[in-house]
């Protein structure tokens, strides 16, 4: 006799969902501005987002912008070259990495201003050690956005900096985490929660032609 045999699949007891910032176009006008959960007077951080971006060639793109009145405290770049960098009110460290694409990203920066040790992680990889910035500290009451390159406090915006893709997921601590925490995160088999931004409670403010999507990982 042939019998039929029925097996049911066990249905996931939980899924996440994720809210994603997407910019469809080039804009000198279109940003998102994070409320952070503390102020940043860091003398160290890990900052931590997800990025996709089909810009490709010679062109700046600008990933987080952190300015206060009169500095641009922490500014995070792809350069005009595809390598990958952070500014610290003044010239920046650079990293020669695997360029962004429109496949998504994990991307993380460490800093300690006590070695002023800066690294990146891109999907989990660490890259090599540069030391940056010893004895800096990034000052608070400034804001940060998520889009555009601030050349005054909120204003001054060029089209031709201006993120076009998808970004999120974006965390950030005042301490620098372990490459095993930064591996597990890029994995998301762990998703600590930042105590400076807090991607799944910050607020965000959205300025122009920006979505804020959810989407379920």
């Amino acid at each position: 006799d042939f019998h039929w045999a029925f097996y049911l699949l066990p249905s996931p007891l939980w899924s996440v969902t994720i809210k994603t910032v997407v910019f469809p176009g080039e804009s000198s006008n279109t940003y998102v501005e994070m409320v952070p959960q503390k102020p940043l007077n860091l003398r160290a951080f890990t900052l931590c987002m997800r990025v996709a971006t089909e810009l490709t060639g010679r062109r700046e793109i600008i990933l987080f912008a952190y300015r206060t009145r009169d500095f641009d405290e922490l500014n995070v770049w792809r350069e005009l070259d595809g390598r990958l960098s952070f500014y610290l009110s003044g010239e920046g460290v650079i990293f020669k990495v695997p360029e962004l694409g429109p496949l998504e990203t994990h991307l993380c920066f460490t800093w300690d201003s006590g070695s002023g040790a800066a690294t990146l992680f891109m999907d989990g990889r660490r890259s090599s050690t540069k030391i940056y910035k010893k004895g800096h500290a990034v000052r608070s009451g400034g804001k940060v956005i998520l889009g555009q390159d601030p050349d005054s406090f909120l204003g001054g915006f060029d089209a031709s900096q201006s993120f076009v893709g998808e970004i999120c997921d974006v965390n950030m601590w005042d301490s620098v985490l372990s490459d095993s925490t930064i591996r597990d995160m890029s994995s998301m088999s762990s998703v600590p929660s930042g105590n400076v931004f807090d991607w799944e409670s910050t607020e965000l403010k959205v300025n122009g032609n920006v979505e804020v999507v959810n989407r379920e990982l």
